[in-house]
């Protein structure tokens, strides 16, 4: 019997058109920005989150919107992983994950930061709502897009890449919401009220980190053309068992 393939279990729903459609409305959304639009909403929810904050439920938000943090929870979590991972795959390719969410987030959300010159709700400057703001600067002006969204989507998005390679299985649907959904939601919500963020810098790295996870979902890790490494070079299991190519009868 002829090998087959089975269709990829990993391959993101709705294809190019659903990224085409959220890059449409990120751009949508940063050029309202720019035109003034939107901003009174941001400040109304930014008010009203920073006027309800009674310590209790601040410092609990302040605890879980730690869920968002890449250098210090993310990305040690990814690191933990790809090591595990490495060591009992034995191949390079457990790196690989880690490595295209570090230069995809590098390249697109760290840029857009800087460029967009943003305050955080919490600038004490005038005008902090607005985008390009002349007296925001340096890490006082890094709020649009959200990191903690962008980030958030991104590396959860590699942690089950990662979990499903070391589980030898496609992550069940509440294994998914578990790792993927969940934090991002909680970590949406705790942005906002803690004044980290505007909502519009939130749902602008939503929409962002949603389109590069998304890129990473359809990087073949294992079938990347590597050359002869002793060994080194072999699948580190990223494919599920039902999508690789059945064997010859």
């Amino acid at each position: 019997m002829s090998a087959t393939i089975t269709r990829n279990r990993t391959r993101p729903l709705l294809g190019w058109w659903l990224d085409a459609v959220l890059l449409a409305a990120f751009v949508a959304l940063t050029v309202a920005l720019i035109n003034g639009h939107l901003l009174t909403l941001d400040q109304r929810v930014a008010d009203w989150a920073l006027s309800h904050q009674p310590k209790p439920v601040y410092w609990t938000a302040r605890v879980f919107n730690y869920l968002g943090q890449g250098g210090q929870v993310l990305t040690p979590v990814s690191l933990v992983l790809t090591a595990v991972l490495f060591w009992r795959s034995r191949s390079i390719r457990a790196a690989f994950p880690f490595a295209a969410a570090f230069v995809l987030t590098y390249l697109t959300i760290g840029p857009l930061k800087i460029w967009s010159g943003r305050a955080a709700p919490r600038f004490q400057g005038p005008d902090p709502v607005i985008m390009h703001n002349p007296n925001a600067e340096g890490v006082y002006a890094m709020s649009y897009p959200s990191g903690h969204l962008g980030n958030s989507l991104v590396w959860y998005a590699v942690i089950a890449i990662l979990t499903a390679a070391l589980l030898h299985r496609s992550l069940r649907r509440w294994e998914t919401w578990m790792i993927r959904v969940v934090p991002v939601a909680i970590v949406f919500v705790t942005t906002v009220y803690t004044g980290f963020h505007w909502l519009t810098d939130s749902i602008a790295g939503l929409l962002l980190g949603v389109v590069v996870a998304r890129l990473i979902e359809r990087i073949p890790f294992d079938r990347i053309p590597l050359p002869g490494l002793r060994g080194w070079e072999r699948p580190a299991g990223f494919t599920p068992p039902s999508d690789r190519p059945a064997s010859r009868a």
